[in-house]
């Protein structure tokens, strides 16, 4: 993987207000800064929903590693990066340290009692390919550890890249404080990406009646999505929007499989995906107040949804409690 910023959709209201979503990929490391911002709606790749081998083969075969190595100062901001046979071995070092983090979660997962032959990096590649096939045949001996993803691939993340959708009305101060030289490297250089398409991007007008749908439409590169009424578009929209939790929004397409998962969500009331589709606010409502949530003249389709902050409640205003 790499750094990368896509616009998946990008909407303007006849108020004026514009409402973008990317999808971003950036070094998992600095996913805390990102997340400051409140007025996103996000929905990330998860360490609890990957499984533990996808993340081992993901982190031996595309690593993060720095591309340049700050010297130590005080202050946040880092000093000279180190150059020639220093930046050499700061890349060694932070490789050794990934090579450390793969056998120490292997271990995890099998036992720790795994020979330290069977440890050396040149052998972990094919230690995860034996651990796969045991998985898969679940063949796993009972003296296993077998630790759960959620835990396990935590100790991984440092090496890890990580995929976001965000959706927002607004980005300015994300901008402002995002691109500037004092931000660390790594965000930074994602922020820009993102201004940089952000800026090329031309919004779609979009009237009171229609949605921002990211991830739908035969415009967006989806055929199958042209026999589907805007009831089943806005329910695909979601799936999509929540299958980035498992890196699997993107590919082959299964419009059944997104209606069921936001059948699914819908009823656990695990509604992060439910805000980025939205349509544009009313007269009416705008003359009450601008802002629904976190967006500036548009609606997601979360506030649509009775009871939305209260999962128990929403199933006692539907009568299926």
């Amino acid at each position: 993987m790499r750094y990368g910023a896509k616009v998946l959709a990008d909407s303007l209201s006849s108020a004026g207000h514009r409402l973008t979503t990317f999808e971003v990929t950036f070094p998992r490391l600095v996913l805390a800064e990102f997340n400051t911002h409140r007025v996103f709606s996000r929905n990330s790749a998860s360490s609890r929903a990957i499984p533990v081998v996808a993340q081992l083969r993901r982190v031996l075969d595309a690593p993060y590693v720095p591309a340049d190595f700050g010297s130590n100062q005080p202050g946040m901001q880092a000093g000279a990066a180190l150059a020639g046979e220093k930046a050499r071995l700061a890349r060694e070092e932070w490789l050794r340290a990934r090579d450390a983090a793969v056998t120490h979660v292997i271990r995890l997962i099998a036992h720790p009692s795994v020979c330290a032959e069977c440890m050396a990096p040149d052998a972990l590649s094919e230690c995860v390919d034996e651990l796969s096939e045991l998985i898969r045949s679940k063949t796993v001996p009972n003296s296993w550890l077998n630790v759960h993803k959620q835990l396990a691939n935590r100790l991984l993340e440092p090496f890890m890249w990580h995929t976001l959708l965000v959706t927002a009305t607004e980005w300015d101060n994300f901008w402002h404080l995002r691109t500037h030289p004092d931000t660390q490297p790594e965000l930074q250089r994602v922020a820009c990406m993102m201004r940089t398409a952000f800026d090329a991007s031309s919004p779609r007008v979009l009237g009171i009646d229609d949605w921002h749908l990211p991830l739908t439409g035969t415009l967006s590169g989806h055929p199958e999505d042209r026999y589907l009424s805007e009831d089943e578009l806005l329910k695909v929209a979601v799936g999509r929007c929540a299958r980035v939790s498992y890196l699997t929004h993107s590919g082959q397409r299964d419009p059944a499989a997104d209606l069921a998962l936001h059948d699914r969500l819908l009823e656990s009331g695990h509604l992060s995906p439910f805000e980025h589709p939205a349509r544009p606010m009313t007269f009416s409502e705008l003359a009450e107040s601008e802002w629904c949530g976190n967006f500036r003249g548009w609606r997601s389709y979360r506030k649509q949804v009775p009871g939305e902050a209260d999962p128990l409640g929403r199933k006692e205003i539907a009568g299926v409690a």
